[in-house]
């Protein structure tokens, strides 16, 4: 089976946005900076050409790994679910064991993830631990240096 990308609309919209800007203006540039270098002589000596050359490369990567992306995007309505579980879209609100109140966390698709500004993907570790909770529920997030217990005290939509 396919691997599937959870994500927002907005989300694939920007994506698709990215996508569009790659085959088109990116694209363009990236050829005219070949052009350019080739006019610079012998190109087994051309640091230019084969910097062109290398930029052509990830963008073509780029571009590949969006497309499949696209390909396998599944939208979520973070809007539809149940107030009282934790599903992608949620912003959860926990305390770990000590009873120390953390900042919110908002559960989101790999592609949208963002740790250090607290947006967790519904693939991580803490995610996974997330996922179904419900207020009250205590979870175990498996960690490098061992089982950390949390205990989810608010989920708003």
């Amino acid at each position: 089976m396919e691997k599937e990308y959870k994500m927002s609309a907005a989300r694939a919209q920007e994506l698709q946005d990215e996508l569009n800007y790659l085959k088109t203006t990116r694209s363009d540039e990236v050829a005219e900076q070949i052009k350019i270098a080739r006019g610079f002589g012998d190109l087994s000596e051309n640091s230019e050409y084969d910097e062109a050359k290398n930029e052509q490369g990830k963008l073509y990567s780029r571009i590949a790994e969006l497309e499949e992306i696209l390909q396998h995007v599944v939208i979520v309505d973070e809007n539809t679910g149940t107030t009282n579980e934790v599903t992608i879209g949620c912003t959860v609100t926990v305390a770990d064991a000590s009873g120390k109140e953390m900042p919110a966390y908002k559960i989101v698709g790999s592609q949208e993830a963002d740790p250090m500004h607290g947006i967790i993907s519904e693939e991580s570790p803490f995610g996974k631990a997330l996922l179904g909770a419900k207020e009250g529920d205590t979870v175990t997030v498996e960690a490098p240096r061992g089982a950390i217990m949390y205990t989810v005290k608010k989920i708003e939509r």
